[in-house]
């Protein structure tokens, strides 16, 4: 919860991991991984399925011989750590450390207040013109992350959104009705602040994922659904009036990218084309991870710009370089070639069946009513692991629905800022309820 919370705090203008320092969430998730390293040697960890094993541990071998063929091998070191940081070890830790659906609840809590706290300071920076300059007005909501980090608040306000939104419509099985109740009302409450933050790729992201949830949910339930909500939108927005010509402008720019693209579409066109020329030089193990800005200008077409304008938020106008492709597939790609990149993906596509599998085998056990336990049983010892177990089906829910979000996100967006460590615990979630040890299968383990 620490881990998550700390991200509460304001970040200073400047303090961007990029540029190698490290941020008070990256050390919140070192005293993570180090309490879990403490639990193992006192044997009272978790433990790994080969499988686990397998899906984390490819990637880690994978990025370390990237590292190791990269042109500049030192200076791919800093990124060869943040990788395994993100995608390895921090998500082995949650997988390790959560014990239970419990436990699980209590991360989504950890991530639903962390949005509505960031969110609520969206608000107030939109409404009192104290945000990130956004067509020559201070109104874009950045929450706490400041103008350097834009997408700070739109990514943690969306993962709130999504995880509130998966418990609210979850089975009435295993979850009380008051948690589902106060989970649709926050992510209610999370739509405005994820709308002022004119992120196109956040909204796209989060309308894909809450119909994936809803889908999953129910079929029937998701029609019922989806047609209120259109019907909602049309006497709010159409009869009503509510919604700027910003956010009219903002959303209509994500049908006219082929006719009339903006300056931040053609620089990302340009940086995925420059991505993509870069692996041609070096398809097998590509240029070494953050090699990407010392070769992006010999690759990029002249239509690039030479760096996006920030200001706003307590910060004076300044030009920020532009240091990658904005999409992680092409930026894995183009610096890890395929080695990389068949890892990093299957290692999500591995995730994402997993997921699938232990939510459709929870729903079978959820149906009949749980049997009572034998005669010599303690089901309270050793507490197992009960990823799948009857009730759990809500879980089930929000990791499918965070997993699809990052993997849609990751097509206009790559890991970078103070953000990326809740990634990080996203990703662990997600790992425990698809990787986990089935309901019993660590009672040999468990004290006698």
């Amino acid at each position: 919860m620490a881990t998550v919370l700390v991200l509460c705090a304001p970040v200073q203008t400047g303090d961007v991991t990029a540029s190698g320092k490290i941020t008070v969430a990256d050390a919140a998730s070192l005293v993570l991984v180090v309490w879990c390293l403490v639990r193992l040697l006192r044997g009272r960890g978790g433990r790994l399925t080969p499988k686990a094993a397998l899906v984390l541990g490819a990637p880690a071998v994978a990025f370390a011989v990237t590292t190791a063929a990269s042109a500049d091998p030192s200076g791919s070191l800093t990124g060869f750590v943040r990788y395994v940081q993100i995608f390895v070890v921090v998500p082995a830790a949650l997988l390790l450390l959560m014990r239970d659906a419990r436990d699980f609840r209590v991360v989504c809590g950890a991530l639903v207040l962390l949005a509505l706290v960031q969110g609520a300071v969206g608000v107030v920076q939109n409404l009192t013109g104290t945000g990130a300059s956004y067509m020559g007005q201070d109104i874009r909501a950045v929450g706490t992350f400041g103008a350097l980090d834009v997408m700070g608040m739109s990514t943690v306000v969306s993962y709130g959104l999504v995880a509130a939104f998966a418990l609210g419509v979850a089975p009435p099985g295993g979850t009380p009705r008051r948690l589902r109740t106060g989970a649709l009302c926050c992510a209610a409450a999370l739509v405005a602040p994820l709308v002022l933050s004119y992120s196109r790729g956040a909204w796209i992201a989060t309308a894909v994922a809450c119909t994936v949830v809803l889908l999953l949910a129910g079929v029937r339930r998701a029609l019922l659904v989806l047609v209120s909500l259109a019907a909602a939108a049309m006497v709010v927005v159409g009869g009503a009036g509510v919604g700027s010509a910003m956010f009219e402008e903002r959303l209509g720019s994500i049908f006219e990218v082929n006719s009339a693209p903006d300056r931040s579409v053609t620089d990302r066109y340009s940086l995925w084309a420059a991505a993509v020329s870069i692996w041609r030089a070096d398809p097998a193990t590509g240029v070494g991870p953050k090699n990407f800005p010392a070769h992006r200008d010999g690759h990029a077409s002249l239509g690039l710009s030479s760096g996006s304008d920030t200001a706003g938020a307590g910060m004076q106008f300044q030009r920020e370089p532009l240091l990658s492709p904005h999409n992680m597939y092409l930026l894995v790609l183009s610096e890890q070639g395929l080695v990389g990149c068949v890892a990093f993906v299957g290692g999500g596509a591995t995730l994402g069946l997993c997921c699938l599998r232990r939510l459709h085998g929870a729903r079978r056990v959820a149906r009949p009513a749980a049997p009572a336990p034998a005669p010599g049983d303690f089901p309270g010892v050793g507490r197992p692991r009960t990823a799948g177990a009857p009730g759990t089906v809500d879980c089930g829910l929000v990791a499918a629905g965070l997993l699809v979000w990052q993997a849609v996100d990751f097509l206009y967006a790559d890991i970078g800022g103070p953000s990326t460590v809740l990634t990080a615990v996203v990703l662990g979630a997600v790992a425990w309820w698809a990787l986990a040890l089935p309901p019993g299968a660590d009672d040999e383990a468990s004290s006698p």
